[in-house]
C-alpha cells in the first residue's frame, strides 16, 4: 500500500458532513415509510434520491476522501497479485479433493477400527 500518513485530526465542517449524510439517509427511510400513501414510485424517487444525497455528502468529507484513498490502493495491489493459471487451480482442486477422500476414508477406517475394539474386543456386546 502506499506510505500515507494518516491524520485523525478532524474538523467541525467535516463532523457536519458526516451528520449531514446521516441525516440524509435516516430521512430517506423515514421518507420511504411515511410515503406509502403516495405510491411506489413516489417512495422509492425519495428513498434513491436523499440515499444518493447521502453518499455524495460522506465522499466529500474526509472520512469519504480517505475511503475511496483506501479503495484505491487496494485495487491497486489486488492488481499485482499473481493469479494462478486454470491448470495450476484445477491440479490444486485435484489435490484437495484427493486429500479429502483420504482422510474421509482415514476416519472412517479409525472409527469402524475404535468401534470394533470397544464393542466387541473389551466389552463384548457382539451384533
Amino acid at each position: 500500500m502506499s506510505m500515507t500518513q494518516v491524520e485523525t485530526i478532524t474538523s467541525g465542517a467535516d463532523k457536519a458532513k458526516l451528520a449531514a449524510a446521516a441525516l440524509l439517509v435516516v430521512g430517506g427511510l423515514a421518507a420511504y415509510f411515511l410515503l406509502s400513501a403516495k405510491g411506489g414510485l413516489v417512495q422509492w424517487s425519495a428513498l434513491l434520491a436523499l440515499l444518493a444525497a447521502g453518499v455524495v455528502v460522506f465522499f466529500t468529507s474526509e472520512s469519504g476522501k480517505s475511503l475511496i484513498g483506501f479503495g484505491r490502493d487496494s485495487w491497486r495491489e489486488v492488481q499485482k497479485v499473481v493469479w494462478p493459471t486454470r491448470k495450476e487451480s484445477l491440479q490444486m482442486t485435484g489435490y484437495v479433493f484427493a486429500f479429502v477422500l483420504v482422510m474421509g476414508l482415514f476416519l472412517w477406517l479409525t472409527d469402524k477400527t475404535l468401534e470394533w475394539v470397544l464393542y466387541d474386543l473389551i466389552l463384548g456386546w457382539k451384533r
